[in-house]
């Protein structure tokens, strides 16, 4: 059961009072602690609860994969994280009466999460059932300072008890890894394990040496103690059934306490590695010895420290809303203290923090947790990718498995770098892991600034896992030349083995332009590195011209009719899944349906299309995100706690603040109100990291342009204002959000350059800089007016409709009202489609071609005798307002006609630049000729109005991201920002008076001072 956290709630504390046993398991995971090496969940000393653990993240095992048929190529084995010595346990007897928990009754219970220390509390009163009463308080740290070293201190106080008590401190090798049941996200079917090759106690230190069956790994657990020999004595040191105890002994009296210091050190070697025991047991004893000699208070003190750091670069503050300011700030504690440190490993979905997905590192590792420590703590997003290239290796030799004869390919689950999937439709399939390395890479480079490692590592990284794109695709001749990726899996595995899945092929469009990119920056930066990599990799100069040919040639279709992207070839063409009838929301699909029933259907278990948009969407605009945000939205089940934080972050982007707000919540909370039910397992870092993009992402706007920093940031509704901090290239900005505007301060580093709204801004030392909200937040000021031609400067459509008429009259097809304004605003191929929906017979692509000639020898027959005379009333004018008002005129008309037109009314020489449907691909409403006419303005979209008396118009503008002005009634046009009868009632004065207004009460509301 969730938990709520002390009232008034402290944004630096987790408390939890619950004395269920039941939620203990989930405590567990949200009160576990991390170094990145060394985890340790939550549990309580002196309780022998059965999911209390210890995981080292070098500590796994491996075995074999058994299928009935086996092909070439599947995976042979799988790494487990199984869990080693439990180095928490302390048992207590009163006189000759064990303490078990279960019997007694718990008179009052807290535990406690200090974020700012990364202390783990807890405080227990709990009365005997012969009615002794004790309170014990202990607290621990996992030194973040150390390998793996866990300190506790440990306090036993009398509220009424008079008599002996005895601690037994001990190492416990009781555990196994969890055996899997019906749910395949926790649990394996192990052959081996972990075995005690050898154990001694003795007073002054006790240990205990494993060793796994089939991996070799060695691990040594030893523990010392610390006491006041006043309390406390030493009694006995000895094996126990499974592990080792040490036994102190003293004297309780009521108001008097004992306590008992515990260090606990592991040492551990490489898979079949060299290091002996004695080696491992020497590494143990010094970490105990130099921990023991500082003291508790020593080592919090420094666990504090550096934790601070954590919280300097976060500046974290959310004005009105602890809980949630809380909350993230537990996410962040858990991402950032279950990051590896040493490069020899990454970060686990659930950690170290529990056996969820087997201990297995995926690619949201890279997706969604580097990103959100790249900015705090960028030296543990390079351990994460030196751990990559440590592993480069193994990524060679499984590409060589899926018959790749050169390139890398990175295992989609694993611990040592081989995949350990045993279902290749959602396992080997997911190329795109290669492209998630590629894009925390540069994710990396440009915010630290580190070309050292780019050059050192990330370039042979780029560039033998850019090679396997050009293996599984092709330059498709019956897609006009378009590059196309075949038989793969995106990261929404409801839909496995598709072609052209658009994440897959647009991240590894941005793949392949990178690799490009720094294959031609290496060769200048330091051509002689180059060319000896080149040698050793054997990459040849033709290679890099092929690869920016498939990035140029990517395809990415765009649906016509939905306006959206699809997510693969097939999608679109699926019925949609019906809605859940039965079974527990908070289990997924892949557990109560076969994959291929799933795989039948239109539903996703993370929309990864979405994704896309959100990591690789620099040239998509608003309104096509927008549409796919819609779309979407409708056929994603959320089953992967990673879509909440994507569907939050496109939709503050798009202006859905409502429902980014809602997802934002889901991302944030996903562990600790347990949202997907298996916070048991462990907590999902993915997710948590995800909270820390929604804020920064999606409320600040934050995005890499081309290298540079930009921000955006908006204000959500429930907020007073917000803060959050960024590590830039080492310098640090602090970003102040409030009610009328933003504030940059630069609080570390010489200066920092960044983008505000699209436009560049530079601080340097100690410098601030107070800025509004622009004007519709997403408008900049207005400064080009793009017209549509038909129905709004001349009354063509008339013209068309009488056309389009007789062409019907010709091929006995219908025509009505309704068809006649459904052909409003859309290109003569589109609407001749429209026209043949209801005709008597099909017709050939020549026929059609035909069709449309002889529809357009009809109009131009009629608009022979236009003149000056056949303007609209007020268009002239309207044209002309604008220009004399400094503003760019553009004209965007699906007729191919238009240019024809406009020199017959003599308004030719008034327009700036013109757009008609031969020069575009696609018809309205796809944003396409209102985007062509901006960019041949050489104005952005948002800073451009287009005025349409079209409904298909209207959506084409809102699409392109510009304000939409209709011509026409309100009922037809209701998706226009602004509806007017005609153009005599266009003054581009208000326009613009309306803006800098705006813009001016902004301005004095915020009080700007630099």
């Amino acid at each position: 059961m969730p938990a709520a956290c002390s009232l008034p709630c402290d944004p630096w504390l987790l408390i939890r009072r619950q004395s269920n046993p039941a939620a203990f398991a989930q405590d567990e995971s949200l009160f576990a602690l991390s170094n990145g090496s060394l985890g340790v969940r939550g549990g309580l000393e002196e309780d022998d609860s059965p999911s209390q653990g210890c995981f080292l993240a070098g500590a796994w095992e491996r075995a074999p994969i058994e299928y009935h048929e086996r092909f070439p190529g599947f995976a042979a084995h799988t790494d487990t994280r199984v869990p080693v010595t439990d180095g928490t346990r302390i048992h207590l007897r009163l006189g000759d009466t064990p303490v078990r928990l279960g019997e007694g009754e718990w008179l009052d219970f807290e535990r406690a999460l200090d974020l700012r220390s990364g202390c783990y509390r807890r405080h227990l009163r709990w009365r005997s059932p012969e009615g002794a009463t004790l309170e014990i308080d202990a607290e621990r740290i996992v030194s973040l300072d150390a390998p793996a070293l866990l300190a506790i201190r440990y306090r036993v106080r009398s509220v009424d008890y008079h008599g002996p008590v005895t601690l037994e401190s001990s190492l416990s090798t009781a555990r196994d890894a969890v055996e899997q049941g019906d749910d395949p996200r926790i649990g394996t079917r192990l052959d081996g394990g972990f075995s005690t090759c050898d154990a001694r106690a003795e007073e002054d230190h006790a240990y205990v040496l494993q060793q796994t069956a089939h991996s070799g790994i060695r691990v040594a657990c030893m523990q010392r103690h610390a006491y006041d020999s006043n309390q406390l004595g030493f009694r006995l040191a000895n094996l126990a059934p499974h592990g080792v105890m040490q036994v102190y002994e003293g004297e309780l009296v009521p108001g008097g306490s004992v306590v008992l210091e515990k260090y606990v050190s592991y040492a551990w070697s490489a898979p079949h590695g060299d290091d002996g025991d004695t080696t491992l047991l020497d590494r143990a004893d010094a970490s105990l010895s130099q921990a023991r000699e500082s003291g508790y208070d020593t080592l919090l003190a420094r666990q504090s420290a550096m934790f601070d750091a954590l919280w300097r670069n976060a500046d974290l503050a959310v004005d009105g809303d602890p809980r949630t300011e809380q909350a993230l700030r537990f996410n962040l504690f858990h991402v950032f203290q279950s990051s590896s440190r040493d490069g020899h490993s990454s970060t686990a979905a659930k950690g170290l923090t529990g056996e969820g997905y087997e201990g297995h590192y995926f690619w949201d590792a890279e997706a969604f947790m580097l990103p959100a420590m790249v900015t705090l703590a960028p030296e543990l997003a390079r351990g994460m990718l030196t751990y990559r290239y440590r592993t480069l290796e193994r990524a060679r030799l499984h590409a060589r498995e899926l018959n790749h004869a050169r390139g890398a390919l990175y295992a989609w689950r694993t611990i040592s770098g081989d995949e350990c999937s045993a279902y290749f439709p959602s396992g080997s399939a997911q190329y795109h892991i290669n492209a998630a390395v590629a894009w925390a890479i540069r994710q990396y480079v440009d915010v630290s600034g580190d070309l050292g490692f780019l050059r050192d590592h990330g370039a042979e990284i780029l560039f033998e896992t850019a090679r396997i794109w050009l293996d599984i695709g092709h330059f498709s001749t019956r897609r006009n030349g378009a590059f196309c990726i075949h038989g793969v899996t995106g990261p929404d595995e409801y839909t496995a083995l598709v072609d052209n899945n658009h994440y897959t092929n647009r991240m590894a469009q941005r793949h392949l332009r990178d690799a490009a990119q720094v294959a031609h920056w290496l060769a200048e930066y330091d051509p002689r590195f180059f060319a000896e990599l080149s040698r050793h990799i054997g990459l040849e100069s033709f290679e890099v011209m092929q690869w920016l040919r498939a990035a140029d040639a990517m395809y990415l279709a765009e649906d016509a009719e939905l306006g959206i992207f699809p997510q693969d070839d097939t999608f679109l063409d699926k019925p949609r899944m019906p809605m859940r009838a039965h079974g527990d929301a908070k289990r997924p699909l892949l557990l109560e349906l076969h994959p291929l029933t799933i795989y039948r259907h239109q539903v996703c278990k993370q929309a990864d299309t979405l994704l896309s948009l959100m990591l690789a969407g620099d040239g998509v605009s608003r309104g096509a995100k927008r549409r796919n945000f819609d779309y979407y939205e409708g056929v994603t089940a959320h089953d992967s706690t990673l879509s909440a934080s994507t569907f939050s972050v496109i939709a503050a982007e798009v202006g859905e603040a409502d429902k980014a707000w809602r997802y934002f919540q889901d991302t944030l909370r996903v562990d600790l109100d347990d949202l997907h039910g298996n916070a048991a397992h462990g907590v999902h870092m993915a997710a948590m990291a995800g909270s820390w993009l929604a804020l920064c992402w999606g409320y600040g706007g934050v995005r890499i342009h081309h290298g540079q920093l930009s921000l955006a940031p908006r204000l959500p509704d429930a907020w007073h204002g917000y803060r959050f901090g960024l590590q830039w290239r080492g310098s640090h900005l602090r970003v102040e959000v409030g009610q009328t505007g933003v504030r940059y301060s630069l609080t570390r580093g010489d200066e920092v350059s960044f983008h505000h709204e699209g436009e560049l801004l530079q601080l340097r030392r100690g410098e601030s800089l107070s800025l509004p909200y622009r004007f519709a937040e997403e408008h900049p000021p207005l400064r080009a007016v793009i017209f549509d031609l038909d129905g709004v400067i001349a009354d063509t459509a008339v013209v068309h409709r009488s056309a389009w008429e007789k062409l019907a009259q010709e091929i006995d097809a219908p025509f009505d009202e309704v068809l006649a304004e459904r052909m409003k605003g859309v290109d003569r191929r589109g609407s001749l489609e429209i026209l043949l929906e209801r005709a008597p017979r099909a017709y050939t692509e020549a026929e059609k071609d035909e069709l449309g000639e002889r529809k357009n020898r009809y109009y131009r027959e009629q608009i022979g005798s236009f003149g000056p005379g056949n303007l609209l009333p007020g268009a002239r004018h309207a044209v002309e307002a604008t220009r004399n008002a400094g503003l760019r005129v553009g004209l965007a008309s699906a007729s191919r006609n238009a240019p024809l037109l406009l020199e017959r009314l003599g308004i030719a020489d008034l327009f700036d630049y013109i757009v008609d449907a031969s020069t575009i691909e696609r018809s309205k409403p796809d944003p396409e000729i209102f985007l062509a006419a901006a960019a041949g303005l050489g104005v952005a979209p948002a800073a451009c109005l287009g005025v349409e008396d079209a409904a298909a118009g209207i959506a084409s503008i809102r699409a392109a991201g510009m304000v939409a002005v209709g011509v026409g009634h309100r009922e037809a046009l209701g998706e226009a920002d602004v509806v007017l009868p005609g153009l005599t009632a266009f003054r581009i004065g208000e326009f613009v008076e309306d803006q800098d207004r705006a813009t001016a009460e902004c301005a004095e509301a915020s009080h700007i001072n630099t």
